[in-house]
């Protein structure tokens, strides 16, 4: 007999059926033994009579969150007794026949709760355990429909999804790279990409105009709260268009998105405000405002673009430029020599994608001229030679015909989050990791042995004592 799913049942009354998934709860009363199933599509009542002796004695050694696989007949439940909280609560199963698939220990911590009274340390200790909590089910299963909304919306529109590297260069353009030693190539290093940003650019210049990706980013940053060393981000890349088409893009995709997939929640103004960075400095003294009327209102959702980035920002620490978002950036110049005299007043075609005062995405017009993005470079603190060393490539690739273009990445995890107001990432992030970069479930970062090192011609130097 084949297994059905919770929530199909509603459909077989009067019929045999076969489920199965996780005790979530046990009750008796009088000898009647209540057992409410939960499966990954919802709940359902079953009732074991003593009538049933060989299933009934199992019941009554069952305890929560036993794994178990049960047959019986579908019937509506007495008057009176249904749930009107469930989707299944007008029926129950009777059961005649049962197999305990697997018993399990007591957990350590409650499900039944939002979580938030558990450390998140414990809570990521026991993720597979957490992510049984309804909230966190029902927060992975919007993500996926975001996700599937986005893919559906950018192929009608004559995208192309394309799947870049994960095995790439590391190239000096923002946080610090993850490197991969080459075991074939001793001495040598992959980087993990920090964004698809020169593949989706070269991808350009092969002819594919409209470009996107559901791409894994890694940065090797210092532990911040509401950060991840990889996330997950919508990233899109256009040829032949000017910024107010990228936004148009944006406000248009994410307007629909929430029609669709939130209808509960309002969006405070359309068209989304576009603001200047020096007016949003001098007005909210925020690159990133929070434009909502009601604060308080958990379904208002203010979208905004703030544009007209300067191009470069000084480093005190380091005593130098640094860009304000990446070198290939579009600078708002006429003549290169304006770039290398007067670096702090240019602007760029750059522009950030706010939601309740969280940035939640940003692009730029791209710089497709190569003389000027080595003087960006220049400016920057980089060498001609080591210009060349680490970004040929991509100045090679613009010799043989290269269309204006421009994009945008927005955060799916910020995005997501914030729309849900959890009050972090972790929340919609199934295997998240903790502040510092631990996954406390799988033990890592840990310690490797000396023969894959050896196999990687490495050798650690004042570390702690290797696995041998």
């Amino acid at each position: 007999m084949k297994r059905i799913f919770n929530s199909q049942i509603t459909k077989y009354t009067g019929k045999k059926v076969k489920v199965a998934g996780w005790v979530n709860s046990k009750r008796s009363h009088g000898k009647i033994i209540f057992i409410d199933l939960r499966d990954c599509s919802g709940f359902l009542q079953l009732v074991f009579s003593p009538k049933q002796k060989e299933s009934y004695d199992i019941a009554k050694k069952i305890k929560p969150e036993w794994v178990i696989e049960v047959e019986g007949i579908v019937s509506l439940r007495p008057k009176g007794m249904e749930n009107k909280d469930i989707k299944t609560g007008k029926i129950e199963i009777g059961v005649s026949k049962i197999k305990v698939h697997s018993e399990a220990k007591t957990l350590p911590f409650s499900i039944e709760s939002k979580g938030s009274e558990i450390t998140e340390e414990k809570r990521l200790e026991y993720r597979y355990l957490d992510l049984r909590r309804e909230r966190m089910k029902d927060n992975l299963k919007i993500r996926q429909k975001v996700i599937h909304f986005f893919r559906n919306f950018l192929v009608d529109d004559s995208f192309v999804e394309v799947e870049t590297p994960i095995l790439t260069k590391s190239t000096p353009e923002g946080a610090r790279d993850f490197l991969v030693p080459s075991r074939l190539q001793p001495g040598k290093f992959y980087a993990l990409p920090q964004s698809p940003q020169q593949y989706k650019q070269l991808l350009q210049i092969a002819g594919f105009e409209r470009y996107f990706q559901i791409a894994r980013c890694f940065r090797d940053e210092d532990p911040r709260a509401d950060r991840q060393s990889e996330c997950t981000q919508l990233d899109i890349e256009m040829s032949f268009i000017e910024e107010e088409d990228v936004l148009d893009l944006i406000e248009k995709l994410f307007s629909n998105l929430i029609k669709e997939v939130f209808p509960n929640k309002k969006i405070t103004k359309f068209p989304f405000p576009r603001i200047s960075y020096s007016e949003s400095i001098k007005k909210y003294n925020s690159d990133k405002p929070d434009l909502r009327k009601d604060k308080k209102d958990s379904n208002e959702l203010a979208f905004a673009f703030i544009t007209d980035f300067p191009m470069f920002e000084w480093h005190e620490k380091e005593k130098k430029w640094g860009a304000m978002h990446h070198p290939f950036t579009k600078p708002k110049i006429k003549n290169i020599k304006d770039l290398k005299s007067d670096p702090k007043n240019i602007m760029a075609w750059q522009y950030d994608f706010v939601l309740n005062g969280v940035e939640v995405g940003g692009g730029s017009i791209r710089n497709t001229d190569p003389n000027l993005l080595t003087a960006v470079f220049e400016v920057l603190g980089h060498k001609k030679e080591d210009i060349k060393k680490q970004f040929g490539h991509l100045l090679k690739a613009f010799e043989f015909g290269v269309p204006p273009h421009g994009g945008i990445a927005q955060g799916i995890d910020r995005i997501i989050s914030t729309i849900l107001g959890e009050p972090s990432i972790r929340e919609v992030i199934a295997f998240p990791k903790t502040g510092d970069c631990r996954d406390p479930m799988m033990g890592i970062p840990s310690l490797v042995d000396k023969k894959q090192l050896k196999e990687l011609h490495l050798d650690i130097k004042n570390g702690k004592k290797r696995n041998t």
